[in-house]
């Protein structure tokens, strides 16, 4: 399978840290402040970014595949 990046929507309750961890990866949507991923191509430095950024999420919301 390949490798991704995503925010769990019913997990996240905006703590920001994400974003803060991997700015280029994880934005906060303006309406409710919760985190989206911001790329589309999924490279070793994005999933890695993202494993980062995992480790610093008090609800576990973002997930790593692949």
């Amino acid at each position: 399978t390949a490798m991704r990046v995503y925010v769990d929507e019913a997990l996240c309750q905006g703590h920001t840290l994400c974003s803060m961890t991997a700015p280029d990866v994880f934005h906060l949507r303006d309406d409710d402040g919760h985190a989206y991923v911001a790329v589309t191509e999924f490279t070793p430095e994005v999933i890695e970014a993202g494993r980062r950024a995992a480790s610093t999420c008090p609800e576990q919301a973002i997930v790593v595949e692949g």
